[in-house]
């Protein structure tokens, strides 16, 4: 059976970017064309590595292939996330289809590995991404640990790629088990796709919460309301709830379904359940309008008309529209009717009214504002005047709002009493983001009333609070650290020593990124304070800074007892010409296979003689036993090319032996496939060399052919 395309998977970007089939009809979510074809080529290259050996020519071809189309993604982007439902990709909101066979294994297979998400980093290098479609590719056997089961493996393995586990054990023994049909007595949701659809949105919601529930409530609709409102925001984790929303959405608007009863009844009480920003936020994760359009009018078809009532005021909000009040009480009224416990032909008439003028509403959205546009903004100005209210205890002198004084102040240069008092007002009621728009606003962003209210911001030490608070402000603290600079450091690393590992402690350290070289010193100093695990995370983070020198700290931690901290150090150091050589030494000579692999990484492409003198001793008293490290310590000798190298990997790649004493290649291995490219690059023409590549292009095994050859 022939492979469907990218192009057959998904449709054109035209379609994509008007929502409408060739027959005029809302089409189906796409995906553009450069992401389709980035998915095809991940999924054929975890296929490669699952059956071609370390090594092998077409894994570096395939492993280019994907790291040219991430780079290609990235430029306009800060990450790239996928999603993982059981037998679908969720990117950037839109659902693969379940049915195309590579996509739907390599969905498949992460999902078998125990994993939720992917992200993609902008600085992920190739040796990053080829470790890791090496390991991933590889399916899970029965006496070994899924990915997603082991988290320090994804912790401390990669820096610039990120595996989100998904596991929740009760979950997915409810899972292979499939629940009892649902009748009116139980109130259990019948088995098949509906019950598969909320198992997996529960699955994916709850495995993201601090606090597991009992396995009686897991799928409780409350329960998994409760944690998707608790999440830190994670875009990989979004793009999988909104994943599993599109698809319900498509299981209850699907005509005749008998089995979505149960599902229509719990997706209400998400809905219903749900924080407003919450259901916001996973609104614009829906990707364009006519793609939320589509959402937004498949699931109100299937939910109940109460939580219609609130899908409709988020996606408002969403658009950014406005909706009156007299039309959400008519409608909360048409509701009413329509939600009526006896079926008659009147609640039926009312159920069909409501949902048709909802359909209308949404689709009248792109419509133009026929009042003029004077006269709009005038509305919109008194519908944003707030009214004093009465018995305010602040003095009668200070009546007037507190943000409408301090934008006059800065407007005019002036300051006083007042002044102050709507300053510290402000501060009391948590409006640090208005002051900021305001200072920027300010036509002398440095007068004396601009650095005065900077001044009495400071003070308050914000930053600390905001940090420490259960939920971040995420745009408040940026703003704050583009003002603050260095000083942010150190309430960010303060905050960093007591934050558990997870996506709170990725945001916190984003933040130090944000800082810059001015706070690369504080950071540095640090590193002898903290835990591995934050070490390690610092000294990732000093390398996204780049700071001109790298601090002296960092050269101690190359000699730490945890090697992913030496990793991360050799790492840093490699990059600065200064340091460049001792931090290939160490690395190259370091204990830990993986913190040599980095050093062996960065010998081939520029190796000493020293370095070289080292790779040859390891390799030849057998402490290097890992077969892709022996390999990459090869071509990182053979990069120097000289006759000594030369005479040194031909001893590696023939032998003589049997009766007649002839000379053959050694056993296939990642080191003979490696000492055969570097012979087929770097001494084509030599007499001695051309024995061994000769034979190399005789033998019966593809994999010693497609070693020498077009080199």
């Amino acid at each position: 059976m022939a492979i469907p395309s990218a192009s057959a998977v998904f449709s054109s970007g035209a379609d994509a970017q008007h929502g409408e089939g060739a027959d005029g009809t809302s089409a189906a979510p796409t995906l553009s064309r450069e992401l389709a074809d980035f998915l095809m080529d991940l999924s054929v290259a975890m296929h490669k590595h699952a059956i071609y050996p370390p090594g092998h020519p077409l894994l570096d071809q395939a492993v280019d292939s994907v790291h040219r189309a991430i780079g290609r993604l990235l430029l306009d982007r800060p990450v790239l996330s996928i999603g993982v439902a059981r037998r679908q990709l969720i990117i950037e909101g839109v659902a693969t289809d379940s049915s195309h066979p590579l996509l739907a294994e390599l969905a498949g297979k992460l999902h078998r590995h125990h994993i939720g998400a992917v992200k993609f980093l902008r600085q992920l290098s190739r040796a990053e991404l080829s470790d890791m479609l090496a390991l991933v590719g590889l399916e899970v056997q029965r006496d070994t640990k899924p990915i997603g089961l082991q988290p320090e493996l994804m912790k401390s393995r990669w820096s610039d790629v990120k595996l989100f586990p998904l596991t929740y054990d009760r979950l997915e023994l409810m899972d292979d088990d499939e629940p009892e049909p649902e009748d009116a007595s139980t109130g259990v949701m019948r088995s098949g796709q509906a019950s598969q659809l909320w198992i997996g949105l529960a699955r994916a919601a709850i495995a993201a919460d601090q606090t597991a529930p009992s396995e009686r409530d897991a799928l409780e609709p409350e329960a998994v309301a409760r944690a998707i409102d608790m999440h830190d925001r994670e875009q990989a984790y979004d793009q999988v709830i909104v994943g599993y929303l599109v698809q319900i959405a498509r299981e209850m608007n699907a005509e005749g379904s008998r089995q979505t009863s149960g599902l229509q009844r719990r997706i209400s009480k998400l809905v219903g359940s749900l924080q407003p920003q919450t259901l916001t936020r996973l609104l614009e994760m829906g990707g364009d309008a006519a793609q939320r359009h589509r959402f937004v009018l498949d699931i109100s078809q299937g939910m109940t008309v109460d939580a219609v009532v609130e899908l409709l005021q988020a996606a408002a909000a969403v658009e950014g529209q406005t909706i009156s009040h007299s039309l959400v009480r008519m409608l909360t009224k048409l509701a009413s009717h329509a939600a009526g416990r006896q079926q008659s032909a009147r609640s039926r008439a009312a159920d069909g009214a409501f949902r048709e003028h909802v359909e209308r509403l949404v689709g009248s959205w792109s419509l133009d504002d026929p009042n003029p546009a004077t006269y709009s903004a005038a509305l919109a100005q008194l519908a944003q005047t707030k009214a004093t209210p009465r018995g305010d205890p602040a003095p009668a002198r200070f009546q007037c709002e507190p943000a409408r004084i301090v934008g006059v102040a800065l407007e005019i240069g002036a300051s006083g009493e007042r002044v102050r008092h709507a300053i510290a007002a402000m501060l009391d009621a948590g409006q640090i983001g208005d002051l900021l728009d305001q200072l920027n606003a300010a036509p002398d962003p440095r007068g004396v009333v601009a650095r005065e209210v900077w001044a009495r911001i400071a003070d308050r030490d914000p930053l600390r609070a905001l940090l420490g608070a259960s939920r971040l402000d995420h745009d408040v603290i940026r703003r704050l650290i583009a003002r603050l600079g260095a000083e942010a450091a150190p309430p960010i690393l303060a905050a960093l020593e007591s934050c558990p590992e997870g996506s709170r402690q990725e945001r916190l350290l984003s933040y130090l990124v944000q800082v810059g070289p001015p706070g690369a010193s504080v950071i540095a100093v640090q590193l002898g304070r903290s835990t591995p695990g934050l070490t390690r995370e610092l000294l990732a983070c000093l390398a996204r800074i780049a700071p001109p020198v790298p601090p002296p700290e960092v050269r101690l931690c190359r000699e730490h007892p945890d090697p992913t901290v030496r990793r991360e150090a050799v790492k840093l150091l490699l990059a600065y010409d200064a340091t460049r050589e001792s931090a290939l030494l160490a690395s190259v000579n370091d204990p830990d296979d993986r913190v040599a692999y980095i050093g062996l990484l960065a010998a081939g492409q520029r190796c000493s003689v020293n370095a070289a003198a080292v790779i040859r001793q390891r390799i030849d008293s057998g402490e290097l036993a890992d077969g892709t490290v022996r390999a990459a310590a090869v071509r990182a000798v053979a990069s120097l090319r000289d006759e000594e190298t030369l005479t040194w990997i031909l001893d590696r790649t023939l032998a003589t032996g049997g009766l007649l004493r002839r000379t053959r290649l050694a056993p296939v291995s990642p080191e003979l496939l490696a000492s055969l490219g570097a012979l087929a690059s770097h001494w084509p023409q030599d007499p001695r060399a051309a024995v061994a590549i000769g034979l190399a292009r005789q033998s019966t095994s593809a994999s010693l052919r497609a070693a020498v050859h077009a080199r």
